[in-house]
Parts: C-alpha cells; structure tokens; sequence
C-alpha cells in the first residue's frame, strides 16, 4: 500500500481471453491500447462492464467496443463509492495530467475567505483555494449556503463589506454600513489600521474557533452582569448569544478554516473483514489504509490499540501544492455532501488528538452489515 496516495497499489491484470474470469464486483480499470491513451473506467459490476466494452459481436452495433485496440485490462477492486472516487482521482491524475479535471468532474466547492492580503482585510465567498495570505472557511454545500452564512456572521463585526481597494480619506462618502454603525469605517480615517487589524483579528479567530471565541467572551459578559444585578443587560448579552448561535446554526457540516479541517473517513475494503481509513489532515488526503478486523497473531492486541499503531504510518508532511489542497477539499465535500455517501466521517481537532473510541464505533457500525 502507498501511503498517503489515495490509493492501494493492488492492481490486478487480464489479457481480452481472460475476461470471463474477472470478479463481477466494483472496481476501477484501465483498457491499454497497442498505442495511444488508456481507457479509464469505473463501475459496480466490472466482469459485467469489461463484456460490454470487450466481447466479440458479430453483427455491427452502436455501442462502444474497444476490443480491436486494446492489448491488457488493469484493474484494481473497491469496497466504497470513497475508494471509486478517490482512485479513478488518483489514476486520471497520473495518466491524464492535461485533462485529468473534465474527466473527473470536479466540482469546486465554496469558501468564505478572508483577505488577509489587503491592507484592509475583507471577506468574499469564492470557489478556488490559493497559496496566498488568506484564511479560508469551508467547504459549503453550495455556494447559495456560503454567501448566506458570510452576510449573517458579518453582522458580528463591524468589517468592511465593499470590494474596493481602498484609499482613506476624510472625505470619502462611505456607504450605508458605516451610516448603520456595522461597519467602522476605515475609508473615512474614522478608525486607525491597527484599530481596523484589531477587528479583523476577531472574526479570524471566530472562524478559526467555529465561534467559540466570541460565545465564551459574551458568555462571561452574561454572567458578570448577572452577578452584578444588571439583569437588562444581562439578558442583552443572553440574546447576542442565541443570535450568535443561530448564526452558527446556518453553516455546513463540513466549514472549518481549512488550515484545521482534520478527520478520518472509515468505509469498507475491498476484501471482506478488513476496513480502509483515510486520514484527513488541513484538507489533504492520506491513505487508504487497511484494517483488518479480525485480531492478526497470537498476541490479543485491543482495537484501540491498533488504531493507534496504525495512525502512526500517516505521513508527516502533507502534499505540496494549493491546487492539489482544493482538489482535495472537493474531493471531501463531494463525497460527504453526496446522496450516495457510504462509509463514515469523523472529525477531530488534530491526527494528534483523535477521536479514537468515535472511530471504533464507526468501524463496529459499518462492518456490521457486512459480518452479521
């Protein structure tokens, strides 16, 4: 197995005279020509799809079949819709580098990023991850979602909402938010830069902590006012608290500033009794790694245990690369904001600080079905 390459390097080969023996399961394969480009496939029932491509016709038909220029079939077998994608990712990324993106048909989730880059940092919602100085906050379902989260939590701070570069001036005109108090108005030199980062610093670590922040800051506020008999604005504090919850309440399962967006995703393997876990660290993939389930050896080692042993193998850096980062990302948000997600995800703060008891439960619910 290669770690942290998205996928196993159990690859299996069949000449066209071999196709009646191939396992009928999910799979994904390469058709090799005697010359030119591979054909990159996947399905739920390979024996079943490679007849289709490969078998000899006697009568003339519209239907594709390759078996004239095709020379060997690859193959490697899969346990989870995850490991299909992931895979099929993987190979037309090697083999296809020019348009590997088409055929997988990524689709680029959205993000609220902050612009750090600025002089004067702003949010926008945006679908492309760079390497530049920004902070971004996702992925979201849709973009629909990504815009209505951002224009709710801005109402939190008073952070610009215009796009223009700015030049401060004491007579610049300003616009409705600095007139409705939301904004605190560094086109028109009402507040310093310092004063300005200063805000900024707040909501970065508002989306940095999910929020956290600002509800224990306000919570402390509730309770001094409480202790100091000040019950009206103790209850004012009450309901910035709930506003904020319910703003909270607006974003995706999957939103976190990227740079922290950790977790495992658990599915089952190809072969039975065994599990694969990948390894998700600041929005890049690692694995697949196997798990079997059954105890290896003489020795009884729990499974808790053995997770740990097994985390021990993710690999310390993560790929290099934003591009391959926001591949990566949307890769994630496809599969877990799919209809047909399989497998289960857990998050976690860090690799460092792994939920392991959650991720055993996952493993026990998922392989149920399969050893019941």
């Amino acid at each position: 197995m290669i770690q942290g390459a998205l996928w196993s390097d159990e690859r299996r080969t069949l000449r066209l005279e071999e196709i009646e023996s191939a396992p009928n399961n999910p799979a994904v394969f390469m058709l090799w020509p005697r010359e030119g480009e591979p054909y990159l496939g996947r399905t739920g029932l390979l024996r079943r799809r490679l007849l289709r491509l490969l078998r000899e016709r006697e009568k003339p038909s519209r239907l594709l079949n390759l078996r004239d220029v095709t020379d060997r079939i690859d193959f490697w077998l899969v346990g989870s819709q995850l490991e299909s994608s992931l895979l099929y990712y993987r190979l037309a990324r090697e083999h296809f580098p020019d348009t590997y993106s088409k055929l997988v048909k990524l689709r680029m989730p959205a993000y609220v990023k902050v612009t750090l880059g600025n002089d004067f940092p702003r949010t926008a919602v945006t679908s492309r991850v760079t390497g530049g100085k920004g902070l971004y906050y996702g992925p979201f379902r849709t973009r629909v979602a990504a815009e209505h989260f951002n224009s709710q939590f801005l109402d939190l701070f008073q952070v610009r909402r215009c796009e223009d570069n700015l030049e401060p001036r004491a007579d610049h005109p300003g616009c409705i938010y600095g007139e409705m108090n939301m904004c605190l108005r560094p086109c028109q030199m009402v507040v310093s830069g310092a004063q300005y980062a200063n805000e900024v610093a707040r909501m970065e670590q508002f989306l940095s902590t999910s929020g956290a922040s600002l509800l224990e800051t306000i919570g402390h506020q509730r309770q001094r006012f409480s202790e100091e008999l000040d019950f009206e604005e103790a209850a004012r504090q009450h309901k910035r608290y709930e506003r904020v919850q319910q703003i909270l309440a607006l974003r995706d399962e999957l939103a976190a500033d990227i740079d922290q967006l950790c977790g495992v995703a658990v599915a089952p393997a190809a072969e039975f009794g065994k599990m694969n876990l990948w390894f998700v660290r600041r929005g890049f993939w690692h694995g697949p790694f196997e798990f079997p389930l059954a105890q290896q050896g003489d020795q009884i080692v729990s499974m808790d245990s053995r997770l740990r042993q097994l985390v021990t193998r993710v690999p310390v850096r993560d790929p290099m690369g934003a591009g391959v980062r926001q591949e990566h990302l949307a890769l994630l948000a496809r599969w877990f904001y799919s209809t047909w997600r399989d497998g289960e995800w857990v998050p976690c703060a860090s690799l460092e600080a792994l939920p392991f008891r959650k991720i055993v439960n996952a493993i026990g619910r998922i392989a149920k079905p399969r050893t019941g």
